[in-house]
């Protein structure tokens, strides 16, 4: 088997899918690529056994066949080429002779006949999503997933789908992040949990404006878009009634520059306790006042902000580094903090979101107040 292949385009097709590969591997043979040769395309799949990613692209072959090829050495080989055709050539003992303009390598490959079959995956239901819709969903919900082992439905986000918008949730019980899209949708009503890998694989190759297919069944989903496909095991189990922990009455609103309210957050927060990272908010009339102080080391901080409020006098703690995470993640100029009471869940919203077609709701949990 051999064929001709330009250096960088290889190069970018791996490390397209390399995010598939994991250390310490049951089975050694899913330390290599897989290289499948037909019809002058060379298909490369890396898989750790619960994601599979597949590329492909074209080269100059007539042959066909299948060679398992050591990821680590080929990649750290292509890293140093400049952009030049390359010629690989297998023989039957899967030895890898490699050409290039200025010298030859060989390595030996492992039988792709026992790298392991992609899972079938019925396409009991089908999705199209814009690329951009998907990325700004993952981008905005991933990093309230949780990393509780006993917990596992928490640890990915949920995909709800119905026919009049698609709804993205992630939660870890202290934050949570729902992400709707009205501009998306579905023909049918499904759900599924898609764990934190594959959703950090996508957003790592989404790019640009293409149409991505979502085949999902019970226990596997497909992902294709470009010349990339994404195989993953989905979650298993029932995610929680995220709607039920949303406080639908929340009559003291706050309106506040989300810069100017990041900055403060992050500089009174080095003043924080390293257990609680907690950081007081008290509210009262156009002032907002935010605090933080660590007992064990007298250290304490204080910043007072210009703001729109409207309800009774309130003075709420929360984490600070959740409430971090959450302002960097809003795209508005300002923010709209809704609260009911000092140890009920505060509501982050956008004040004017830019995208009409966005809606984001972000719940975080206060905690008590040290004193």
């Amino acid at each position: 088997m051999q064929f001709l292949v330009s250096s960088t385009q290889l190069l970018k097709h791996l490390q397209s899918i390399s995010g598939a590969l994991t250390t310490n591997n049951s089975l050694p043979i899913l330390d290599n690529f897989l290289f499948e040769i037909k019809d002058g395309e060379l298909a490369v799949s890396a898989s750790d056994l619960e994601t599979t990613m597949r590329t492909v692209l074209n080269v100059d072959s007539f042959d066909s066949g299948k060679i398992a090829v050591p990821a680590r050495q080929i990649l750290d080989m292509l890293k140093t080429f400049p952009d030049q055709p390359l010629t690989l050539k297998i023989d039957e003992k899967n030895k890898i002779d490699i050409t290039s303009d200025n010298g030859k390598y060989a390595m030996v490959g492992q039988n792709g006949d026992e790298f392991p079959k992609t899972p079938h995956v019925d396409d009991t239901h089908t999705v199209r999503l814009n690329s951009q819709v998907l990325f700004d969903a993952i981008n905005k919900t991933i990093f309230a997933t949780g990393n509780d082992d006993l917990r596992p439905v928490m640890s990915g986000v949920f995909f709800d789908f119905n026919e009049e918008n698609v709804t993205f949730v992630a939660t870890d019980a202290h934050k949570l992040v729902r992400y709707r899209r009205k501009d998306a949708n579905s023909t049918i009503s499904s759900s599924f949990i898609l764990p934190k890998k594959p959703l950090n694989l996508l957003k790592g190759n989404l790019r640009g404006d293409e149409e991505v297919q979502i085949h999902f069944s019970e226990t596997n989903a497909v992902f294709s878009f470009n010349d990339i496909i994404l195989t993953c095991r989905l979650i298993d189990g029932k995610y929680p009634n995220y709607e039920a922990v949303i406080p639908k009455e929340n009559p003291n609103v706050l309106i506040v520059d989300r810069v100017s309210l990041l900055n403060s957050v992050k500089r009174v927060s080095i003043f924080s306790s390293r257990s609680t990272y907690q950081v007081v908010l008290r509210i009262a009339g156009s002032e907002l006042k935010i605090m933080a102080e660590d007992l064990d080391f007298s250290n304490e901080a204080v910043e007072r902000l210009t703001c729109n409020y409207t309800g009774e006098d309130i003075e709420i703690a929360f984490n600070s580094k959740f409430f971090i995470e959450m302002l960097n993640n809003v795209d508005s100029q300002e923010i709209v903090l809704e609260m009911s009471a000092p140890n009920r869940a505060g509501i982050l919203l956008p004040h004017n979101s830019p995208n009409e077609s966005e809606e984001i709701l972000m719940l975080v949990m206060p905690v008590m107040i040290n004193r």
